[in-house]
């Protein structure tokens, strides 16, 4: 729409709807009014626009809410001011987590105007920090907050440097009326729908622990020591599923070993209070759908929560109409996440029909037969963003206590079950032998030793494991694309099936992978290699 297209059409208004809306941005919002009041006329609205001071939407954000209707355009600056192109960026580098302080306390203040219509313009970030990695994912992360309070995301061409560093206005010339009718629609459209389902990951959210590789009784969800935070987000769940909210549970596990875990009377909830639990080893992505296919609702009535912000980043990619919400990793955190919960899922009165829903969705699962869950979202980028370093170990000389701890305790991602005790693999070992281990570092920290591998004097694999907590990073690719292509690489691997491990022979579901005799498996190096050579691009590898 041009100047005067936007002229006439105000001018052509008779006794439009009127509406008083603030409009709250950082810089100036000078030249989006006209087109503002324009786009609301082409919807019979007569629309006042007031705007803030420059400069003051942080300080606008702190001062108590009123009763006029606002819409809020963020940019990545109005987060963390170290990324405003306006001052240059700090003189010295910064971290991640110093970003991300200031991002926690505007992202409170903003808890407290829950009225306030979001939209987020995703603009490029200057460089503040000397890895471009975390750079993006800094970007990312941003993104995804904004997301989680439900704010309409901006086509990111819709940022110019060049207006924004001349006056404070971040709009491109060509996306202004874009805008504009982005920010009316926002400020227009009816309160959000309240979620009807949330779907909860298990291990180190429902409970702190693994349950298929700590067991049952390692499990902590009391109120006190390390379960306290769990505790307590149990209670609020049952909290909800007496307002009517619908629960269910989306884990990567056994189904025993979840069947047991749930069992009534072990913990605050049960599997009585679940309509559902997708218990394997396919994409959460996949369950969730599965699980609102036969649940006949709509993807954007879902709320999914898990600690695994790879997890997270998978079922938001292929699920983008799912709010995902990560799960807090300390209690300082919980107060805001439970807060967010409560609004997701806010209940002005509770009726009769909603203390009956779990009992109604129940029925309407079980008689629904569930899919497959095999599906993934694209995550390749998000795992680029971890900066993930592999750091591959020989471990035939020196200490290798971790690794034969792994071998012993790993159950899911486990290529036979058998146990080797120490002196079995010093055996190994003796015979000529080797045993690799791999450490898993990324920007979040450190996840310590979470693969062995035993390769026999013969070239064949007798043991690899895998820590279920590092799954969907796809370590165990990557691992086997070096391995192969190391000077005496193994030729086969010494696979039984077992009750547990799922996942391994999921892996070997491949076809570069083919049954050999006497429970061996051979490797099609090339195509292996072929095929996932790109998973070993998503680190940085150290190896022997």
């Amino acid at each position: 729409m041009t100047f005067l297209e936007a002229k006439r059409l105000l001018q052509g208004l008779r006794d439009g709807r009127p509406m008083r809306l603030r409009l709250c941005l950082s810089g100036t919002g000078e030249p989006l009014l006209l087109y503002m009041k324009a786009a609301a006329a082409a919807r019979g609205v007569a629309l006042e626009v007031e705007t803030l001071p420059f400069g003051t939407l942080r300080q606008h954000l702190l001062a108590p809410a009123d009763d006029v209707p606002e819409v809020a355009l963020f940019c990545p600056w109005d987060l963390a001011d170290a990324l405003d192109w306006r001052t240059g960026g700090p003189a010295a580098p910064k971290t991640a987590d110093r970003l991300f302080v200031q991002t926690a306390q505007t992202l409170g203040a903003l808890r407290q105007r829950p009225r306030t219509r979001l939209l987020y313009l995703p603009a490029p970030v200057p460089p503040v920090t000397t890895a471009p990695a975390q750079l993006a994912a800094v970007a990312h992360k941003l993104s995804a907050e904004m997301a989680g309070f439900g704010a309409r995301m901006l086509d990111p061409a819709d940022f110019a440097l060049t207006p924004y560093l001349a006056s404070g206005f971040p709009i491109a010339s060509q996306s202004i009326f874009r805008v504009a009718e982005a920010l009316v629609e926002t400020a227009l459209a009816p309160d959000a729908e309240p979620k009807k389902l949330l779907v909860t990951d298990l291990d180190n959210t429902l409970w702190r622990g693994l349950v298929a590789e700590d067991g049952l009784d390692t499990l902590a969800f009391g109120p006190e020591g390390t379960g306290y935070r769990h505790y307590l987000y149990q209670v609020a769940l049952l909290r909800l599923k007496s307002a009517g909210v619908v629960l269910a549970a989306a884990s990567r596990n056994d189904p025993r070993d979840v069947a047991a875990a749930l069992s009534p009377g072990r913990m605050p909830i049960s599997r009585d209070d679940l309509v559902a639990v997708e218990a394997g080893y396919g994409a959460k992505s996949a369950m969730v759908r599965d699980l609102v296919a036969r649940l006949n609702l709509g993807l954007d009535a879902v709320v999914f929560v898990d600690d695994n912000p790879v997890e997270l980043a998978e079922v938001g990619a292929a699920l983008p109409a799912v709010t995902t919400l990560a799960f807090p990793a300390a209690e300082d955190a919980l107060p805001a996440f439970l807060e967010r919960l409560a609004e997701l899922f806010r209940r002005d009165h509770v009726t009769a029909e909603d203390l009956a829903r779990t009992e109604l969705y129940r029925r309407m699962a079980e008689s629904s037969p569930a899919g497959t869950t095999s599906g993934a979202g694209n995550v390749e980028d998000f795992l680029r963003g971890l900066e993930m370093r592999l750091a591959i170990r020989d471990a035939s000389q020196g200490d290798r206590t971790r690794a034969v701890q792994l071998i012993n305790k790993t159950n899911q991602f486990n290529l036979n079950g058998r146990r080797f005790d120490d002196a079995a693999v010093a055996t190994v070992l003796q015979a000529g032998g080797r045993l690799l281990t791999a450490k898993l570092d990324d920007r979040s920290g450190s996840h310590g030793e979470i693969l062995a591998c035993l390769i026999g004097a013969d070239g064949i694999v007798e043991a690899l494991v895998l820590s279920c907590r590092v799954f969907q990073r796809r370590v165990e690719h990557a691992f086997l694309v070096w391995l192969l292509e190391q000077p005496g690489a193994p030729r086969a691997l010494r696979f039984a099936a077992t009750d547990r491990n799922e996942p391994l022979r999921q892996f070997l579901d491949d076809p570069a992978f083919a049954a050999a005799r006497d429970g061996l498996v051979s490797i099609d190096t090339s195509a292996f290699a072929h095929a996932y050579r790109n998973d070993l691009s998503l680190f940085a590898l150290e190896a022997p």
